[in-house]
């Protein structure tokens, strides 16, 4: 099949529906429903989701993470603070993630206002990685030019060499971001393209919820 055939091929989706009687008055919690029935599912990589961020004056960019945390407060992520996309939440710190699972014809929007999170929670997670994932932190210059492949394994056998004689800490331009939410969008698919969309929106400390139209 070419790609303009499966363009042109288009999806049928199950007559699965999601109506508002369905839902959590709490998005976190219908969140992580969602998520329970799509790591239950066995769908991979069900805590990857893509984090869109933007420069301040509204170019885009996003990529594909990890959520490492959830809690009543918001999603949590690592990453290195002098990366592109930690450069452009200092700069503006409103972000946006998507998490899609296609066996289960959902996905699901977030947006909110991203800060970093507080040092000691860092630490925990840093120290909880593999060895290879610490080193990786302080041998990987996120997001910069680099000449070739064998410059970024030097740095890696670099900082394993040093860390034989040093402890192995938490790099200071490493750590972990919150987005705390104002918007949730769960999104069920529907045949006839005609999905069910449901929308929270918070105002002041209520959440509340409409549909959309698909």
């Amino acid at each position: 099949m070419t790609v303009s055939e499966f363009f042109n091929k288009g999806r049928e989706y199950r007559l699965s529906r999601l109506e508002i009687d369905m839902l959590d008055h709490n998005p976190y919690v219908q969140f992580q429903n969602w998520l329970q029935e799509a790591i239950q599912a066995e769908i991979p990589d069900p805590t990857a989701m893509s984090l869109s961020t933007s420069t301040p004056g509204g170019r885009p960019s996003s990529r594909i993470i990890l959520l490492k945390d959830l809690n009543p407060e918001g999603f949590v992520f690592f990453t290195n603070y002098e990366s592109k996309k930690g450069s452009q939440i200092n700069e503006n710190p409103l972000g946006a993630l998507l998490f899609f699972w296609p066996e289960l014809e959902r996905q699901v929007r977030i947006e909110g206002r991203i800060s970093k999170i507080i040092s000691e929670k860092s630490d925990e997670y840093f120290y909880s990685r593999p060895q290879g994932g610490k080193i990786s932190a302080w041998a990987s210059p996120q997001s910069q030019p680099i000449p070739n492949r064998e410059y970024l394994e030097n740095l890696q056998e670099d900082y394993q060499k040093l860390f034989k004689t040093r402890e192995l800490k938490r790099p200071g331009h490493w750590g972990g971001y919150m987005l705390k939410p104002d918007l949730f969008e769960f999104w069920q698919g529907r045949a006839n393209r005609l999905h069910d969309r449901f929308e929270y929106n918070l105002k002041g400390h209520i959440w509340e919820i409409h549909r959309l139209a698909p």
